[in-house]
């Protein structure tokens, strides 16, 4: 049965590209809007929708007072899904995040439970300094990222769908954080970094924001189109070539697997989960461009973002100023030859 030419692929092929195309548009319209009110940070905006077109959480990195609030707020807009925001301090409980059961009493005095939901019953939850909360706090938030559920006294609450976190987290040489866990960072899908910006957007924050009207953005598609958008990019064919550059740029960040630099700089590299974004990622990339197929360019562009919280050098690296950027960067020049 299985040589049989399949009569309905081409059918199915042609069906995904008018999709896709219909897809192109509203991404388009997406960056168009977001661009309205967020200045320069291109590569921010690229990656952190990325995340969310792959249907994944992100963690952003850069210190105070750099939009990253403002970003996700406007995400929220954009996409037209309903968002929450939690600033984590460091006496924050999970309680606080999830939600908790409160007694009631009715008129004839029975007493009962309620569930009282937490703000992580959003679409799009940011987690504001997430390295600033207890251990104990972070991971009641990992683990609904990772369940998509919360479990409040043995009762089961599904979150909603779609459901996206936006973490943001100051650099971790700052006073009073808690580092996150390497398994709990492996559930962001990337890790966007966010740099100062550029002159010119500078400027333009600059003239734009401190007068009296400020740009707001409109919705351009409702969280049913996100979800169609999401799925159709898990449909998306990906090339021989293209699975085959992924495989070896993970395999490559690995310790013991043939790479002489990696075995000399890493002390422990990525897991599956880091093919499973670039799958998906690059996918989402193609479309961001306005492609319909991913491409080894793909790969290359976001190996940074899909790998650099999922590995970590060893002490000798560190100390002689290596980074985990550094040796990303490595990994890349070296497929590209």
């Amino acid at each position: 049965m299985g040589m049989m030419p399949n009569p309905d692929a081409a059918l199915d092929e042609k069906a995904i590209i008018a999709e896709a195309e219909k897809a192109l548009a509203d991404i388009a319209n997406i960056r168009q809007e977001v661009a309205k009110v967020i200045f320069g940070q291109e590569k921010v905006v690229e990656n952190t929708l990325l995340a969310i077109l792959s249907g994944g959480h992100a963690l952003l990195v850069g210190v105070p007072g750099l939009a990253k609030t403002k970003l996700v707020t406007t995400l929220g807009t954009v996409l037209g899904l309903d968002a929450n925001r939690i600033q984590f301090t460091p006496d924050l409980m999970p309680s606080d995040i999830l939600g908790t059961e409160v007694m009631d009493q009715d008129d004839t005095g029975r007493r009962s439970f309620r569930f009282v939901k937490g703000p992580v019953f959003a679409q799009l939850l940011m987690a504001d300094e997430i390295n600033r909360a207890s251990p104990r706090t972070q991971s009641a938030l990992l683990q609904s990222m990772q369940e998509y559920h919360v479990t409040i006294a043995g009762q089961p609450y599904q979150l909603p769908a779609p459901f996206h976190v936006l973490a943001t987290q100051n650099p971790l040489e700052q006073e009073g954080t808690y580092p996150l866990p390497e398994a709990q960072l492996d559930r962001f899908l990337l890790q966007v970094d966010v740099l100062y910006p550029e002159l010119a957007a500078e400027r333009q924050i600059l003239l734009e924001t401190t007068g009296v009207g400020d740009k707001r953005a409109n919705a351009v598609i409702g969280a049913e189109r996100l979800m169609e958008i999401q799925k159709l990019i898990r449909q998306m064919p990906v090339s021989d070539t293209v699975v085959d550059a992924i495989l070896s740029l993970v395999r490559s960040a690995r310790p013991g697997h043939g790479n002489d630099t990696t075995d000399k700089n890493v002390a422990w590299g990525p897991g599956p989960r880091a093919g499973q974004a670039l799958m998906l990622c690059a996918r989402a990339r193609a479309l961001y461009e306005g492609r319909l197929a991913p491409s080894i360019d793909d790969v290359h562009a976001l190996a940074e973002p899909v790998l650099e919280h999922r590995m970590a050098l060893t002490f000798a690296a560190r100390a002689e100023g290596m980074t985990v950027r550094d040796v990303i960067a490595g990994l890349v020049s070296d497929l590209r030859k």
